[in-house]
């Protein structure tokens, strides 16, 4: 039986409880113990979405591709709601796919990192059209994925729809 929205949002919600956690070590270290890790985020916009990539995005998602991977088969989340990413053979991913799944899946949740840097360095009056449009698509990829899970016969996302996997309870 596919996995639905509840479901994986539940799953999601778990896992994002060791976000969460990862994230409240890496403020302490960064007060604590090398007040320098802040410099990263305060410098120029490239080298705060360097830092904000290399501490938070890819740790996070190693996670993902390891954990929804043949090496690791469950996430945390995933594991405790019973429920597994496969592909359509209902065996689990490859390095490759999980990769291509994790990258799809966090693609917004970059982006908005992109944006929030931006936003941050400019005041309401400089935003352009463009940065408007750039959020529009970030929410919009996001819905679309919600409203994939409610409405497709595979309960896929937009991201599992495009790597051909699928989510099994």
């Amino acid at each position: 039986m596919y996995a639905g929205l509840w479901l994986r949002l539940k799953a999601f919600a778990l896992d994002y409880v060791l976000i969460f956690s990862y994230m409240g070590v890496l403020f302490v270290v960064s007060v604590i113990f090398i007040p320098s890790i802040q410099q990263g985020f305060q410098g120029s916009r490239i080298i705060a979405q360097l830092t904000g990539f290399i501490l938070l995005t890819l740790p996070v998602s190693l996670y993902f591709i390891v954990a929804d991977s043949k090496m690791g088969k469950q996430s945390f989340g995933k594991y405790k709601m019973g429920i597994v990413v496969t592909d359509k053979n209902q065996k689990p991913l490859s390095i490759g796919r999980a990769m291509s799944r994790t990258f799809l899946k966090f693609l917004p949740w970059q982006l908005s990192h992109f944006m929030v840097y931006r936003m941050i360095q400019l005041r309401a009056e400089e935003l352009e059209l463009l940065d408007y449009l750039i959020w529009g698509w970030i929410y919009g990829l996001v819905f679309l994925s919600m409203l994939m899970v409610i409405f497709t016969k595979n309960k896929q996302t937009l991201y599992d729809w495009l790597t051909k996997t699928y989510v099994f309870k």
